[in-house]
């Protein structure tokens, strides 16, 4: 599959994306079933699994669970080939999630991804938003705090994952990317989508199939999704929560049979 870039950043990441939010947390999300985590094993065979079908990105944040953790053992000896996106701001503690974008907690939450990844280097940091976009942006200092962290070698990529308009294309003013809700249900953020395409910067999609709500009904609404998703100049890549490694085979011949190799 032909890589997509990042801004300017030299990061270059596949159309599909690898979501692990299921393996390290299963309360408290908006899936239609319910799972079990999965075990280091199976965990492994479905990175393997990606890796084997061309997949680069692997998203993930301290909200997930255990998810950083497993990853930094999990990863091992195959790093080089990740793109790793993680992210600052919301904490899950207690089956709550809790929030804070201070500057002291950013540059905490960046330290301890790191070492919970066992790596370096964090290729993409967004600010994990509580619907609050703009008042982060223009109050907090998250961003700031992240390109300095940037500018000093820890982080390659920064952005939001955002749940407005408005704040995301406010954070783009001043970073490389933005995670979007885009799919056939939820479409007022192709605005920031545009947005990123006139201004060279990345657009990462969360929810494409609607956290697996649209995988319900319809003919092939997985095809259908990806069809709307990538008609749409400026996604870089659509970010796949699963632990299903049949669906996640789908999703890949689907977005190759799309986009060609």
């Amino acid at each position: 599959m032909i890589h997509r870039a990042i801004a300017d950043t030299g990061l270059t990441v596949s159309p599909l994306g690898l979501g692990t939010v299921k393996l390290g947390r299963n309360e408290g999300v908006k899936y239609p079933q319910g799972f079990s985590i999965p075990d280091d094993r199976q965990a492994l065979q479905l990175i393997n699994l990606a890796a084997d079908l061309g997949i680069n990105l692997i998203d993930t944040a301290p909200a997930y669970g255990t998810s950083e953790e497993r990853l930094g053992t999990l990863l091992a000896g195959q790093r080089e080939r990740w793109v790793i996106c993680t992210k600052v701001g919301e904490e899950f503690i207690r089956g709550a999630s809790h929030f804070d974008f201070s500057p002291e907690h950013t540059r905490f939450s960046v330290e301890r991804s790191l070492k919970r990844l066992k790596t370096d280097v964090l290729d993409l940091v967004l600010v994990h938003s509580d619907g609050n976009d703009l008042d982060i942006v223009q109050r907090y200092g998250t961003l700031e705090v992240l390109n300095e962290l940037k500018q000093k070698g820890l982080i390659r990529a920064t952005g939001i994952s955002s749940k407005t308009v408005e704040g995301a294309i406010a954070a783009l003013q001043q970073s490389d990317c933005a995670m979007v809700t885009y799919n056939l249900n939820e479409q007022q953020e192709g605005e920031v989508i545009d947005y990123a395409q006139a201004h060279n910067k990345g657009i990462l999609i969360k929810k494409a199939l609607a956290s697996g709500h649209l995988c319900q009904t319809g003919e092939d609404p997985a095809r259908q999704s990806m069809e709307f998703v990538f008609a749409r100049p400026g996604v870089c890549s659509a970010i796949i929560g699963t632990i299903n490694e049949a669906h996640l085979r789908s999703n890949q011949q689907t977005v190759q049979e799309l986009l060609g190799s």
